[in-house]
């Protein structure tokens, strides 16, 4: 249980970098600020460059022999990195892993409403695992659950493509669709009503949970969609 901010005593966390008095070595490879080497000298010379013009030593490349040390202001540098690390977090895309699962003898109809929930999380760049679930002797039938998956892939193929071909695992067959590179490129996704919300993914789980339980599933909206596996 992590301890509650305003009981804990232990102190802040120390920036790692060595500048300044903290470089202990006798020498150091010193580039200067405008980014030119200016060679192997003592460090105490090199602190003396950095404060005649009121700006920091700072060791860039601690593993090297001698280390590397650079002259600049370090507070404008810790900034400028840590924007350039927001950017690049902002600029990562987020794969969500999304779970459909289908009977082998599924209903034409809710075939369709399936394949819609695959298409819309596809088209949202998400991964989307299908199941095949198979009950009773069903499951000495797997060339049934394969050509339903092959004949999903198949139908998709614009939009998606199989990262993880179909295989079974005792009464469940699995097969993983990822998004294609042309979905991953357009930055955003097509107009459908926004990114599934909780309601719909209930919706979805409900269906799923019903045929899991051998009940008839309920007639669902064809925006419901099912949560992440």
């Amino acid at each position: 249980m992590p301890v509650p901010k305003k009981y804990d005593r232990r102190p802040p966390e120390r920036d790692p970098t060595r500048i300044n008095d903290r470089i202990r070595v006798p020498e150091v490879r010193l580039i200067g600020d405008d980014g030119k080497q200016i060679g192997v000298v003592k460090t105490d010379e090199a602190l003396r460059y950095a404060q005649e013009r009121d700006l920091d030593l700072v060791e860039v490349a601690a593993d090297a022999r001698p280390p590397v040390c650079r002259v600049l202001d370090y507070s404008k540098y810790k900034y400028e990195q840590a924007q350039k690390q927001k950017q690049a977090r902002k600029h990562q895309q987020q794969i969500t892993i999304r779970e459909i699962k289908f009977r082998p003898k599924i209903a034409q109809r809710d075939y369709d409403t399936k394949k819609g929930h695959v298409e819309r999380f596809l088209r949202h760049k998400d991964k989307v695992k299908i199941t095949i679930m198979f009950r009773g002797r069903e499951v000495t039938h797997p060339e049934r659950g394969t050509a339903l998956l092959e004949r999903l892939a198949e139908e998709l193929g614009e939009i998606a493509v199989v990262e993880q071909t179909p295989s079974q695992d005792g009464r469940n067959m699995t097969m993983m669709l990822a998004p294609s590179k042309a979905v991953l490129a357009a930055d955003k996704p097509e107009a459908d009503g926004g990114k599934p919300d909780a309601q719909d993914s209930a919706a979805a789980e409900s269906h799923d949970q019903a045929e899991e339980n051998g009940a008839e599933p309920v007639e669902e909206r064809s925006t419901a969609s099912a949560d992440a596996a």
